[in-house]
């Protein structure tokens, strides 16, 4: 079936050019590098720390061996490389009327992309399904390799939009994903995992190693009605990832009480998770305006800066086990 027009990536990246980036240049002014603090660097020595340093450039290994923190150093690269992980397992395909993840997905991609290739940037995407037959199989649906220029996000778009939609997932895994983006990944990067973190448990370490080598910001897409089932009477429910199909009458405040209740359960897991990875999620909802959210996030992002600057690094025989494990 032929595309409707308003569904072509120069359609759509025409309509994020007029409504989402314009208006983030009058906010932002210009400032997006001021957004994603400490990306675009290459390692260039090690020396002791000093008070204000950036505790995440603390080699634990060196401050093990020498009893002294001791933080990396880094050159600014003038040239930004980002990547886009994204995530396309059916829970991605979930939404209402209003918008679905996929579509806000794409809306991000685009936008993300634009602003940083209008600066000279490059940027690149893998595409995962998903889907793995077995806990380690990495399924990569495609690479897109980091170019620059609009031509080249409106590749990016066409790639998303022709990605099919898979009915079910037998095993969806995150961690995969994860890794497949740190092994494939060589030079520091920017990267943004763009997923609803619907998965598999167990991928809050991989996003911590890809948080130490990569400057890593983790976009978190989400529906209001999966954390608060609305009152429409009988309906067919179906799992997006298995395809188990549930007959429930809504209408039942018992069985919405209950659907509320798992739903801040999984939210508190997944803050859980997100603490272990030491990675700060950006929530973006399907309902929510793309710009305001944005500017949510670069708040969130300055008050962070804020506080790793006034925070002190502790002796080494104070590093928790956990941390030295991991940089192991």
């Amino acid at each position: 079936m032929k595309p409707s027009e308003d569904a072509l990536p120069e359609r759509i990246l025409q309509r994020l050019e007029w409504r989402v980036i314009r208006r983030l240049d009058g906010l932002l002014q210009g400032d997006y590098r001021s957004l994603f603090y400490g990306y675009g660097v290459d390692f260039a020595d090690l020396r002791e720390y000093q008070p204000g340093d950036d505790i995440r450039y603390i080699d634990w290994n060196l401050t093990a061996r020498m009893d002294t923190p001791y933080v990396r150093q880094y050159v600014e690269d003038r040239e930004i490389t980002a990547w886009f992980l994204v995530d396309l397992s059916p829970s991605m395909d979930f939404g209402t009327v209003q918008s679905e993840k996929r579509t806000v997905l794409i809306d991000l991609v685009g936008t993300l992309g634009r602003v940083l290739t209008r600066h000279g940037n490059r940027v690149g995407a893998m595409l995962y399904s998903g889907i793995a037959d077995s806990p380690h199989d990495r399924r990569v649906e495609s690479i897109i390799p980091a170019k620059g220029g609009r031509s080249h996000v409106l590749h990016l778009i066409h790639e998303l939009l022709k990605q099919p939609r898979l009915p079910k997932a037998a095993f969806t895994d995150l961690k995969a994903m994860l890794e497949g983006g740190l092994f494939s990944i060589k030079k520091r990067s920017l990267v943004f995992v763009i997923s609803d973190f619907i998965s598999a448990p167990g991928w809050e370490r991989a996003l911590s190693l890809l948080n130490q080598r990569h400057e890593v910001v983790a976009v978190r897409l989400w529906d209001p009605s999966e954390v608060e089932l609305p009152d429409v009477g009988p309906m067919w429910m179906q799992d997006a990832e298995t395809g188990d199909q549930l007959y429930v009458d809504t209408h039942d405040p018992r069985f919405r009480a209950q659907y509320a209740g798992l739903a801040r359960s999984r939210e508190q897991t997944l803050k859980t998770a997100f603490q272990h990875a030491g990675v700060e999620p950006w929530a973006l909802s399907t309902r929510e305006d793309l710009v305001r959210s944005v500017m949510r996030y670069a708040a969130i992002r300055k008050q962070i800066q804020r506080g790793q600057r006034s925070l002190i690094a502790r002796p080494a025989d104070h590093v928790s086990p956990e941390i030295m494990a991991v940089n192991r």
